[in-house]
């Protein structure tokens, strides 16, 4: 079965709005588990515009699945992962004025440092993935930078209103991953209407999808957006 990993961090922002404790992205963590979510995505950003540090603290204590920490390859993200060991570590690209995350991970033109940072997280336990561009050289640098998986980003696909050639693009780069024995996930901007095709990628593993799950918990609950995506992934799956 395709896993679904739901990031938390827009439950984040909505609290941080307003501050105090309201709404908790630990609490909305418990309740995508419980609709049917694999695993747990939250992105320690430097700027902590979003999910804070105690907030990974305690996703890691009190939710009992696989937390997936997303951060920039920096030394201050490093010892907090080596202070946390989550199940995963997905190192993204990070400028301080974006809004969200624009593309993939540069892992080709950095693939000396990526090696060192990527050893230290393995050699704590932590598994390694790289989020990075539907780019057969980005995916080879994966591989060279010893990541076990790697996350295609799905933005171009999605802002695109899900065109043919970036689908073909995103079906190659899995194909390609799979076949040098990288583990392929997937995941920026997939929606209830984009996300079938993309789950229907064999080759695919997992799908990490949060801002449109939690801002269409405005409409039904995060539960029924959860449901609702899970079976849109499952039908999708199915059918292929």
């Amino acid at each position: 079965m395709l896993r679904l990993g739901v990031n938390v961090d827009h439950v984040a922002t909505i609290r941080n709005a307003r501050g105090g404790q309201h709404p908790d992205p630990v609490a909305a963590a418990k309740i995508a588990l419980a609709a049917g979510a694999d695993g747990i995505t939250a992105h320690l950003r430097e700027d902590r515009r979003h999910i804070r540090d105690d907030d990974m603290r305690r996703l890691r204590r009190e939710v009992a699945a696989p937390l997936n920490f997303e951060m920039a390859a920096t030394d201050e993200m490093l010892a907090i992962a080596l202070e946390l060991r989550p199940h995963a570590c997905c190192l993204v690209p990070e400028r301080r004025g974006e809004v969200t995350t624009e593309g993939g991970l540069d892992a080709a033109a950095n693939v000396a440092g990526l090696t060192e940072f990527a050893a230290a997280l393995r050699a704590a336990g932590v598994r390694v993935s790289l989020f990075v561009d539907p780019d057969p050289r980005q995916l080879d640098a994966a591989c060279r930078i010893g990541a076990p998986v790697v996350e295609l980003h799905t933005g171009s696909y999605a802002h695109s209103g899900a065109s043919a050639s970036e689908l073909e693009r995103l079906e190659r780069s899995a194909r390609h991953a799979a076949s040098i024995g990288l583990e392929c996930h997937a995941g920026h901007g997939l929606d209830f209407g984009n996300v079938g095709a993309v789950a229907a990628i064999p080759e695919l593993v997992e799908l990490n999808i949060g801002h449109f799950l939690v801002g269409e918990a405005v409409f039904g609950g995060l539960g029924g957006s959860v449901r609702t995506m899970r079976r849109l992934m499952d039908m999708a799956r199915g059918a292929r």
